[in-house]
């Protein structure tokens, strides 16, 4: 064998060692992202989904508003939300970890629910303040009831601005059905002063009731008051509102002086001055359902 011939073997490998070479050299530099094995602990961190809706504070969960309101657990709500029977704002929602604001009309089998604690607050309404909830119209009663409680109350049915006397506030929908209900509702007691005396035969006429454009005006008791003159007048009404007092009198050419609404249903003024207000007990509460 030649020199060269020797030299040109030496500096050439076979086939099998150079397949060796290449495994090992991949095995140990090869930074291809495809060839990196992982040991325990150094897998890649899936980076997770970044939510698109924003958490709002005053936002709850709608399972958490339904088991808050009493009706029952928040795994009971899911499956009450799942078949359709919750509704929000009049649309049928069956999404699990819907959320919603305490404002929204939430109804559970068609029912209104609420889940803030319910509150029964009786105000002894003062002239000059307006039953409303609205904001920018001056004094309102909800100024005079903003201590009573963290509840959402609201006031059932009105008194004029110049009308004084009971008016009830309350955040359960039962009872606000009660006074509303057209058929039955809750009788409100008023002494009413005119400016001159009811006559007799006007008395009468509207005990036993009478039209106005059509339409029957009627009270549930009417009668003077004992010991007052005839321009003072008790009246016992179940509408919500006392705009029908005014037709009346209107009707019959008399000026009402004074409203004061002194009784609703069994409640009453005693040891609730003007202005001030009181918590219902729960006797009084139950006695009000029961109406």
């Amino acid at each position: 064998m030649s020199r060269h011939q020797g030299s040109s073997s030496k500096g050439k490998s076979s086939g099998r060692g150079q397949q060796k070479e290449r495994a090992n050299q991949s095995s140990r530099g090869s930074s291809s992202p495809q060839s990196k094995s992982y040991a325990r602990g150094n897998s890649p961190i899936k980076k997770k989904a970044q939510s698109k809706t924003t958490s709002h504070p005053d936002e709850i969960r709608l399972n958490k508003y339904i088991a808050n309101s009493g009706i029952c657990s928040r795994r009971e709500a899911d499956a009450h939300i799942a078949i359709g029977l919750v509704s929000v704002n009049g649309q049928i929602v069956t999404e699990m970890g819907y959320k919603v604001k305490l404002e929204d009309e939430v109804r559970y089998d068609g029912q209104r629910i609420n889940p803030e604690k319910k509150a029964y607050v009786l105000l002894n309404k003062p002239k000059g303040f307006a039953t409303t909830t609205a904001e920018g119209k001056g004094r309102t009663v909800m100024d005079l009831v903003a201590n009573a409680t963290t509840s959402r109350i609201k006031p059932i049915g009105r008194l004029g601005r110049n009308s004084k006397g009971l008016l009830l506030f309350t955040n359960d929908e039962t009872i606000v059905k009660k006074f509303t209900n057209s058929k039955n509702g809750v009788p409100r007691l008023f002494q009413v002063e005119l400016d001159k005396n009811l006559k007799i035969e006007d008395l009468k006429k509207i005990r036993e009731g009478f039209k106005v454009d059509g339409k029957l005006i009627a009270v549930e008791e009417i009668s003077y008051i004992d010991g007052a003159s005839k321009k003072e007048i008790g009246l016992k009404i179940k509408n919500t509102g006392n705009t029908i007092l005014r037709t009346i009198f209107d009707e019959l050419k008399y000026d009402i002086i004074s409203l004061d609404c002194v009784a609703i249903g069994h409640l009453t003024k005693k040891d609730i001055p003007r202005g001030h207000w009181k918590h219902l007990t729960e006797q009084e509460v139950n006695t009000l359902k029961m109406l």
